[in-house]
Order: structure tokens, then C-alpha cells, then sequence
């Protein structure tokens, strides 16, 4: 049986919770990928290569950074976003245990229906 150390408290659940929540849609998921390419993103360029309005953009920001997978450095008039260091760490270790416990045999035994 494997544990999840990460997952010993409630808190922790509710973060990765959070964390997985923030990346479940796709205009974020694109955001992300644009923020790895092009770390210290200008909000006007987040916008045009996402291709959806200002308001629709900045709500997406604002969810990421919420859940602290982005930091905003606000630089008047501008404000320019990177991903935030770690962030995602936590979740990827979850995501790394249930990969592993999906190839172990053991970890799922079914009735043998003969």
C-alpha cells in the first residue's frame, strides 16, 4: 500500500485540490504553456496570444494566481506574470505515486469470474 505524505491533512488535500481545479480548463492550461515559453509574460500579450477577451483573460489570471501557480509583478502600467517557482510540485508528486501504484499488479485485485 502506498502513502501520500503530502496528503496527511485535510489542508493538503484542499491545495491540491486547488491546485488541480486551477488547471482544469483549457485557456489556462494555454496560459501556462505560454508563461513556460515566455517567462515575464506582459498581461496585453497573454491576451492576444490566448486569443480571448481582456476580462476573460484577467479572471483566468486571477485563478492562477490564487492558487500560486503564477506571480504577477505589477510594473505600472504593466503587470507581468511568470510561472511560480514549486508551485506544481506538490501535485506532480501525487500525480507520480498513482502513476507508480497504477504498474504495480498488486495494487488492484479483481475476483477471478471462472
Amino acid at each position: 500500500m502506498l502513502s501520500y505524505p503530502i496528503l496527511a491533512k485535510a489542508a493538503d488535500d484542499e491545495r491540491l485540490a486547488a491546485l488541480a481545479k486551477a488547471l482544469a480548463h483549457p485557456a489556462r492550461l494555454k496560459i501556462l504553456a505560454l508563461l513556460a515559453r515566455t517567462p515575464g509574460c506582459i498581461g496585453g500579450d497573454i491576451v492576444q496570444a490566448v486569443g480571448l477577451a481582456q476580462s476573460t483573460v484577467s479572471e483566468h489570471l486571477r485563478i492562477l494566481k490564487a492558487a500560486g501557480v503564477i506571480e504577477g509583478q505589477i510594473d505600472p502600467p504593466r503587470v507581468c506574470y511568470a510561472l511560480a517557482p514549486g508551485a506544481l510540485a506538490p501535485l506532480a508528486e501525487l500525480i507520480g505515486a498513482l502513476e507508480a501504484a497504477s504498474g504495480d499488479p498488486a495494487c488492484c485485485v479483481t475476483p477471478d469470474n471462472t
